[in-house]
């Protein structure tokens, strides 16, 4: 809390030194008194106890089922607890069946919580039966990031099974398989020095849904600040998914619509004027005259930000209030949120930003999740999912699953030359030279296989491994396997095998020749967020609305803006939004564009008369000679052309001739299984029913198109270009070498026999 003093003394007897220092004292403090902080931070009302139950099918590896096979196999399916449950009971019902050819007594299945064992069952049901277990899942052995393992030892013989690839060794877990939690839902404080949380859960097992409440008026402000937030809220959510909605009154986002597992989170962006429902509000700042005072029922300055948590009536719902009392403030409000390092020292139930350090742009080349930028790199400067470095790694077992690593190349990377992979790595004593092996492979195909030759182990032995240049995508992993066979086998014993492991060193190397260079239009780079991704902090990127932008072209920008936030990764964000009466010459013509709207509105005409597929008044479709009208059109549309005020700049689409339309853009952005196929220069989606199921192969109609030639984005510098000719043109290098030796003899000769004139 600031106090700041009503008057000044003065005391003709100070000194220079002590006037100086009360100056500086005055000047540090600031222009508002803050009101006393409360006693405790204030708390959402908790919802009664409940139940809730987590079918596996949740997870997509489950599909129709978990087939474990082989004499030993597991399968694990990984669970969060929710910060705000204080769980009574948790069990897990697991639903199975097995081959009849097993042998009860030496075959059973285990279930495994955090590497713990919570019980044991025989494989004992008769052919088609379906066994249901329920095992209880001790409370001290949950953490916020949890593992369910399924084990199975499966035997076929009541001495041993010779064959552990024998096709009647099968157990599937069937996807009805559920976890059962009993909670009692806890009162969640309001502060953030826990931030994102409550606004977002890391830890919900339901997704996140995130309501943000329209201004009274739409502008340029509100529209920046609302796509940069969404945009940090898919940097947060990363894989999980996030729901969000619009609301015109607090009443829409309370009571009735809340989600008691999830949770609704109320969003409120603009000054008190643009949202004049704050009034509504129990706010730990007073609004008065349209503006936010403080104790001393002063208006805090135009330029301070203001954060505040607060609830919704009734005290159901977490309410995030980002305000000021002018469009800067309200800026660097958001702005605080956005920065990954500021928003970390935040506290308490309000937060007055009144300076805020601008973080600088990173290179459009600095990718923090794809491959290092220098030719030469060690394994240890690659990451993990986790955002730490990658060490050492050893797996044990004669069939121990693959070491994978990402190797993802940026999206303009092309690759030239000789690129190699020098794997360190070590193996244990005891194997069999004859069938033990290390493979090296390349998004699952295989690029060279080496004997591990010594029965007495390997210490920092190296392979070097020619990659090849055609295969490494932005989607790239390198797996090495380490296939280990025991040098002496034992009937009948799994255990017999854990002595022997393989070491994948950190100090792995690659050396890189590789070039930047991307052909645009093309959407298949947008999957990797490519060209509005470069820089990370999409500084590059300006999305244009129509004038007064409807409900669903306001969805559609926050879907984009999500999936950019999931596809980059920086200190910062920086995009801007503006209508298309707003837009700056100069950012139309330095920046990547994208425009959002209905034909009829849509913001930058000319993408309506390039060539390919257009959309024209009346319902009218035509692409080449060929035109169409139609009775009624909802599919959606995503188009890219080069930009017509830059030729190295592009622009993107969104757009539909009708809103339904452009909900079917909207569940293109959202959803992993369709964003990932788009490809071509234009991508046309159609539903097959109202309420479509994404995980239906049928449910959507997909069309791809590529009209255009593509033309290289951006041009390499000259010594760049000048390697380049030299690396393509390789066989005329010898020819030039000798053609330039015999011209250089020859002025050389000239020059001699000229001095010898002279001196005669």
């Amino acid at each position: 809390m600031y106090a700041q003093s009503d008057g000044s003394t003065t005391d003709s007897n100070k000194t220079l030194r002590e006037s100086t220092i009360e100056e500086l004292k005055e000047k540090s403090q600031p222009t508002f008194a803050l009101p006393s902080p409360p006693t405790k931070a204030p708390e959402i009302d908790a919802p009664p106890a409940g139940q809730y139950i987590l079918e596996f099918n949740r997870s997509p590896v489950v599909g129709s089922r978990l087939s474990l096979r082989g004499i030993y196999d597991e399968a694990r399916l990984g669970f969060t607890r929710p910060r705000d449950w204080q769980l009574k009971s948790v069990k897990a019902l697991i639903r199975f069946r097995h081959s009849p050819a097993l042998y009860a007594t030496r075959s059973n299945l285990t279930v495994l919580i955090n590497g713990v064992s919570v019980g044991s069952i025989p494989l004992n049901r008769q052919e088609g039966e379906i066994g249901n277990v329920l095992f209880n899942i001790p409370m001290d052995q949950l953490r916020n990031y949890n593992q369910i393992t399924i084990a199975a030892l499966q035997n076929n013989s009541p001495t041993c099974t010779q064959d552990p690839y024998d096709p009647s060794l099968w157990t599937e877990i069937l996807p009805d398989s559920k976890i059962v939690f009993d909670f009692e839902p806890q009162p969640v404080s309001l502060d953030f020095n826990r931030y994102p949380y409550p606004i977002f859960d890391d830890l919900s097992l339901e997704p996140n849904q995130i309501t943000y409440l329209l201004p009274k008026e739409i502008n340029d402000n509100w529209l920046t600040s609302t796509a940069r937030f969404q945009a940090s809220l898919g940097r947060l959510a990363d894989y999980r998914p996030l729901k969000t909605s619009l609301v015109k009154s607090v009443k829409e986002a309370s009571g009735t619509g809340i989600n008691r597992f999830s949770g609704n989170r109320l969003v409120i962006i603009g000054t008190p004027e643009q949202q004049p429902e704050l009034k509504s509000l129990k706010l730990p700042l007073p609004v008065a005259n349209n503006q936010i005072i403080d104790a001393k029922e002063k208006a805090l300055p135009p330029d301070v930000g203001v954060l505040m948590l607060t609830s919704t009536p009734g005290n159901q719902a977490a309410v995030l209030v980002a305000t000021g009392n002018g469009p800067e403030g309200v800026a660097k409000a958001v702005q605080f949120l956005v920065q990954s390092q500021d928003r970390q020292i935040g506290t308490s139930q309000v937060i007055l930003v009144e300076k805020l350090d601008e973080v600088p742009t990173p290179a459009p080349r600095d990718w923090p999740d794809y491959l290092p930028l220098e030719p030469t790199f060690k394994v240890s400067d690659l990451k993990t999912p986790y955002n730490q470095p990658i060490e050492d790694i050893t797996v044990r077992g004669s069939d121990s699953p693959p070491i994978t690593i990402n190797f993802r190349a940026l999206p303009d990377d092309k690759f030239e030359g000789d690129n190699y992979m020098n794997l360190i790595y070590s193996y244990s004593p005891q194997i069999n030279p004859k069938t033990s092996v290390v493979e090296v492979k390349l998004d699952g195909i295989a690029l060279i296989g080496k004997k591990l030759t010594s029965i007495d182990g390997g210490t920092r032995e190296s392979l070097r491994i020619a990659l090849p240049n055609d295969k490494i995508t932005p989607y790239s992993k390198i797996q090495v396997d380490f296939r280990l066979d025991a040098r002496e086998r034992r009937s009948c014993s799994k255990v017999t095998d854990q002595q022997l492991w393989g070491t994948l060193h950190s100090d792995t190397n690659f050396q890189l020749q590789r070039t930047s260079v991307a052909k645009v239009p093309d959407l298949g780079l947008l999957k990797t967020g490519y060209p509005f991704a470069a820089p990370q902090d999409l500084s590059n990127t300006v999305i244009v609305l129509p004038k007064d932008p409807s409900t669903s072209v306001l969805m559609t920008l926050l879907k984009f803006t999500n999936r950019l936030g999931r596809l980059s990764k920086a200190e910062s964000i920086q995009l801007s939004v503006y209508t298309k009466d707003s837009l700056p010459t100069e950012e139309r013509s330095d920046h990547h564009l994208v425009g959002i709207g209905t034909q009829e509105k849509f913001p930058f005409p000319e993408i309506l008369s390039s060539s390919g597929l257009k959309l024209k008044d009346l319902l009218t479709r035509q692409r080449s000679d060929s035109q169409i009208k139609t009775w009624s059109d909802h599919d959606g549309v995503i188009k890219e052309i080069i930009s017509p005020w830059n030729k190295e700049r592009v622009l993107l689409a969104l757009i539909a001739q009708t809103e339904k339309g452009l909900d079917k853009v909207q569940y293109l952005l959202n959803q992993d299984p369709l964003f990932y196929q788009i490809k071509g220069d234009t991508v046309l989606i159609s539903a097959n029913s109202e309420n479509p199921n994404i995980y239906e192969q049928n449910s959507y109609n997909m069309e791809f198109f590529q009209e255009k030639r593509k033309r290289q984005l951006e041009k390499p510098e000259l010594t760049q270009q000048i390697f380049n000719f030299i690396i393509r043109s390789w066989l005329m290098l010898a020819p030039a070498i000798i053609a330039a030796t015999m011209i250089s003899y020859g002025v050389i000769q000239f020059y001699l026999q000229k001095m010898a004139r002279d001196r005669n």
